[in-house]
């Protein structure tokens, strides 16, 4: 048998003489479109063998390029500015505002930013779109309800006062271990992007704003009479009050502050930034990061010549993905991300020249493998041998198990189709440090263990909830699901055993599970049950086949499966149906047919969406967003995802139909 798609174990099913006739025309197509779509991948592959796709987001992100460019007084870029308004047009909704992700109502922070970058590139105010976007502004909340961040970045231009802005004292960096608000029990993501915001907020300098744009309009009071905002759905009533006072006791004693101890709390912020800049990616690899530490050195007088802040400044610059027509501000770069499943989609596509590509994939990402630094999860961790991969080209400090899983697995899988060990101990490795950070309850955050003082999003600057990393039901499923893969199973492992036990706790009462990182129910029921599946929970299991019926319900007319960001809001927090994508249909194809449903009608019409939806360059396009940052405040447009899920669940179901088997042998 195949080892790539069937197992020893795996049960068998006889096929009639007739049906297997039957399904000779279906699998010649699938097999075409299986052929087309690796060879268009294959065709995408980068010289020294990785992948990457854009990764968008919503208007905000390169409005604050726009905004970062003008806060420093850069002369204007005219061409890169009509691109960029190209793209802030086409984005805008109908009705005037911006959303978060795609078929999402008006977003006021997305549409504040966006407006305002159009206003410095030189977007009259009477202009048709800028009417449209100020009356939708204003009747839904005015500027005034935007976030804290995008408020911070209003103080900055002079828009609004800094006492709408919650306090962060710099002083945080000297804080001791034990203290509640101490830096370490935030998340990394948090913590990257905070530590120059607290130096920016200690500072509290001025745009140049050379031209004196203002957005007074945008307001329905004076912007100069705003104060802090009240309290978000997410956070508890009583520590957010107890945090306001705590607020209002710092603002009031702030001018008592020591000179001396706020010089060594900024002193310790830029050796922090400066310990962690990684060339082209900035700080934490994200753009956000990057551009506040761009306005950190700024703000502490540094000139532009100086190697920090000029590193800083250019690692800005490949965030921009242009194009002939139109320039947006991507939120991060994917090139592990995409390598690593891709090189899992033509693994699973079987061909020589697939697996030849995939494997100078994986020899990229190899090189690529963290292994000479103790990155900040050390802090929980202290005496486990680093062996992760980041999401970015580079961001040594910053290593995710997720990305890690995801590559071992597909590691695992070549020698294993190879009978070699060229990979063997790139996987040996990455699995002790996966092993070292599961949490005490059995599951894994994505970048720390441990991560878990949910009172930090109670705080007023903690507005978008993500002050922490917990674990989650993906992560752990992905971790689960490549020890299996290894032979860790929960029979012979404790470690296993653990992360079925917070798996099985972790699923909803319909069945399903909640995707922290990917839209939504669809992604995080596709992991879990690959997971289960690996780690040899019967098919007939009654909470494994709950999952597989609530999937089965949740399948649109047309045969795919879409969920919207909505399924994400306080409001429902619970799976919201949308037109079918091919990255969602994807997931659950793959997770039905790991749970033994390869035979099931359900599957059939999935594959016929996706064979009817293959594009005129052999892939498929998602113009719905599937990926998440920070659920309600920033979602990701992955647009590698239509490209190679696909591809993976139509080889998958090729090959198990072909073999007559039922059980998927892989751990994904």
């Amino acid at each position: 048998m195949d080892t790539q798609t069937s197992t020893a174990a795996s049960a068998t099913h006889s096929t009639p003489h007739g049906q297997r006739k039957a399904d000779t025309g279906h699998l010649f197509s699938i097999e075409n479109a299986i052929d087309r779509a690796a060879q268009s991948l294959m065709n995408a592959q980068q010289p020294d063998g990785h992948w990457v796709y854009e990764l968008e987001t919503d208007a905000s992100g390169t409005a604050e390029y726009v905004m970062l460019t003008h806060y420093l007084g850069e002369a204007p870029k005219l061409e890169l500015h009509q691109k960029i308004a190209r793209y802030l047009h086409r984005r805008q909704l109908a009705d005037g505002g911006w959303p978060l992700y795609t078929g999402g109502p008006i977003n006021i922070s997305s549409s504040a930013k966006a407006y305002y970058a159009l206003k410095i590139m030189g977007e009259a105010e009477d202009s048709e779109p800028m009417q449209r976007a100020r009356r939708a502004i204003l009747s839904h909340g005015g500027a005034e309800a935007s976030n804290v961040f995008t408020r911070t970045l209003l103080a900055l231009h002079g828009i609004v006062p800094w006492r709408a802005v919650p306090m962060m004292p710099v002083e945080i960096m000297q804080l001791p271990a034990w203290f509640p608000l101490h830096l370490w029990k935030m998340s990394p993501v948090a913590r990257s992007f905070l530590v120059p915001l607290l130096v920016v907020n200690a500072k509290r300098p001025q745009a140049r704003n050379a031209y004196k744009v203002g957005i007074d309009e945008l307001f329905n009071v004076a912007p100069s009479s705003l104060h802090l905002l009240p309290r978000t759905p997410h956070q508890s009533a009583g520590l957010f009050a107890l945090f306001r006072s705590l607020d209002a006791m710092l603002r009031a004693m702030e001018h008592l502050f020591p000179k001396h101890n706020r010089q060594r709390a900024i002193d310790s912020a830029v050796a922090f930034v400066g310990e962690r800049l990684d060339g082209e990616e900035g700080l934490g690899g994200i753009f956000a990061a990057a551009a506040m530490v761009v306005m950190m050195y700024d703000a502490l007088g540094y000139p532009r010549n100086h190697p920090l802040p000029a590193m800083a400044r250019q690692a800005v610059e490949h965030f921009l993905a242009i194009g002939d027509r139109e320039a947006y501000c991507q939120a991060s770069r994917s090139p592990v991300w995409d390598t690593a499943f891709i090189a899992h989609a033509l693994l699973e596509a079987g061909t020589p020249v697939a697996q030849a590509a995939a494997m100078r994939g994986l020899d990229w990402l190899r090189q690529h493998q963290i292994l000479d630094v103790r990155g900040d999860w050390a802090t929980c961790r202290p005496n486990v041998r680093p062996g992760g991969w980041a999401f970015q080209y580079a961001n040594v400090h910053y290593p995710d198990v997720d990305d890690t899983a995801t590559v071992a697995a597909a590691m695992d899988r070549a020698d294993k189709s190879t009978h070699g060990e060229a990979y063997r101990e790139a996987v040996v490795r990455s699995l002790e440090w996966i092993m070292g950070m599961q949490c005490h309850n059995g599951g894994w955050g994505a970048f720390e263990a441990e991560n878990t003082h949910s009172y930090l999003d109670s705080i007023p600057f903690s507005d978008h909830g993500a002050m922490t990393d917990p674990p989650t039901a993906d992560v752990s499923s992905r971790c689960l699901s490549l020890l299996s893969q290894l032979g860790q199973l929960p029979a012979n492992s404790k470690p296993a055993n653990r992360a079925i036990d917070y798996l099985w706790r972790k699923q909803q009462p319909n069945g399903n599970w909640y995707g922290r990182w990917g839209v939504n129910y669809i992604y995080g029921t596709w992991l879990a049950l690959c997971a289960l599946n690996a780690a040899g929970v019967a098919h007939d299991s009654p909470r494994l086949q709950r999952a597989v019926q609530w999937l089965i319900a949740t399948q649109n007319e047309d045969g795919g499966w879409g969920e919207s960001c909505a399924s994400y809001e306080y409001d429902s927090r619970h799976f919201a149906q949308a037109s079918s994508t091919a990255s969602q249909t994807a997931w659950a194809l793959l997770g039905l047919m790991a749970a033994g449903q390869v035979s099931h009608p359900a599957v059939a019409s999935g594959i016929s969406y996706l064979l009817a939806t293959q594009g005129q360059d052999d892939l498929w396009e998602d113009a719905s967003v599937t990926g998440t940052g920070i659920p309600r405040v920033i979602y990701l447009r992955y647009h590698g995802y239509p490209k190679f899920f696909p591809l993976w669940a139509l080889a998958r179901y090729r090959n198990l139909r072909r073999d007559g088997v039922t059980r998927v042998a892989m751990g994904m």
